[in-house]
């Protein structure tokens, strides 16, 4: 680390200290007599319903909260929305975000009847019609928008979700696979387990204690379909009853709502299909 440091302290010594004329900012001058604001639009108005509730006043109902902005100086997407009212309007309106580019999955939610990822949805521009957003459906909700995943992830962890074989590679090195059965995975690894699927999910909703929902049982297809897994057996096994996988009745809602354009019910679809020939 020290010659890190000392290595960018040369760096900086080596600038000079005044840019040439030719890299000197240019900067906006206003005419005498012109108002500053005059090349600014007229406000572009948008109202925005977000659904409150919070865990320190129970007995309180859940209300619907409007905010307005003004869509010239908002960002495209729901997120920039978010953002903005939390940092101009309301400091305590609660929800979930991290890397804004619809990786990591955190901002998952209900906007306008469809659960999606806010930094993937793009605010509507029709200015006449409000935008309404709720915390992902069917599920207890820690605060406004955010919702408690807690069993979510103790269903994922149940699938043991990593590679499990006893056979050592024969160099020592990495498990190969060919590029035919590398792109088996392909529609699969890419999910971010952002829960959309689940929760538009009505068997889901209805048994959810027993039922994984879509979202797990893509990510279950995804260890079934890799050849270097060698607990294909056990694996089967753990969904052959009439809940894991079954309670399926292809409404297709998941694969309709997912922000990543991956197709959950067909991931089923194959694992009965597996289970079939058991």
């Amino acid at each position: 680390m020290a010659s890190l440091r000392s290595t960018s302290r040369l760096f900086a010594a080596s600038r000079p200290f005044f840019r040439p004329a030719t890299f000197a900012r240019s900067y906006a001058t206003v005419e005498a007599g012109e108002p500053a604001n005059a090349s600014e639009p007229p406000a572009k108005m948008k109202s925005f319903k977000i659904y409150r509730w919070n865990p320190d006043t129970p007995s309180e109902k859940p209300t619907m909260q409007t905010y307005d902005l003004d869509l010239n100086k908002t960002g495209p997407m729901m997120l920039d929305a978010l953002i903005r009212i939390k940092n101009e309007q309301d400091p305590t309106l609660t929800f979930r975000r991290s890397c804004r580019e619809g990786i990591c999955g955190s901002c998952a939610m209900n906007i306008d009847g469809v659960n999606t990822l806010a930094c993937l949805c793009r605010i509507p521009t029709d200015t006449n019609t409000e935008s309404r957003i709720y915390p992902l459906p069917h599920t207890y909700v820690v605060k406004d928008l955010v919702p408690d995943l807690t069993l979510f992830y103790k269903q994922y962890k149940s699938i043991k979700p990593y590679l499990q074989r006893d056979t050592p590679s024969p160099d020592g090195l990495e498990y190969r696979q060919s590029p035919e059965d590398r792109k088996k995975l392909d529609g699969l690894y890419e999910c971010i387990l952002c829960a959309c699927c689940s929760t538009s999910c009505p068997s889901y909703w209805w048994n959810s204690e027993e039922y994984l929902g879509p979202a797990i049982l893509l990510q279950s297809y995804r260890w079934l379909a890799d050849s270097r897994d060698e607990r294909t057996a056990e694996r089967k096994a753990a969904l052959d009853n009439s809940m894991s996988v079954y309670r399926c009745h292809t409404i297709l809602n998941c694969t309709r709502t997912c922000p990543k354009g991956l197709n959950p019910g067909r991931a089923i679809a194959e694992t009965k299909k597996m289970l079939a020939s058991m």
